[in-house]
């Protein structure tokens, strides 16, 4: 496994990211002491894809929905007229 000081890190970063996401760890050392182990991260997993009207013809929308509750509500609002 390659060992990189942490001036060569800094000045080959990019190559060495590079390296690291191809699956070739690298150590970054101080004074010639092992510091960190770099290596790449699985990729998170994609989000699921949302789907218009994947519940067409599942749901039932009753007829009245526009006025449900509406005797309830006003009575909340206006009170006892």
């Amino acid at each position: 496994m390659l060992t990189v000081n942490i001036h060569e890190a800094k000045t080959q970063l990019s190559k060495l990211i590079e390296m690291a996401v191809k699956g070739e760890p690298f150590v970054i050392a101080k004074a010639g002491k092992p510091m960190v182990k770099v290596t790449a991260i699985e990729p998170p997993e994609p989000a699921a894809k949302r789907r218009i009207g994947s519940l067409k013809g599942k749901i039932k929308v009753p007829e009245d929905f526009d006025t449900m509750g509406q005797e309830e509500i006003e009575h909340m609002f206006y009170g006892d007229e």
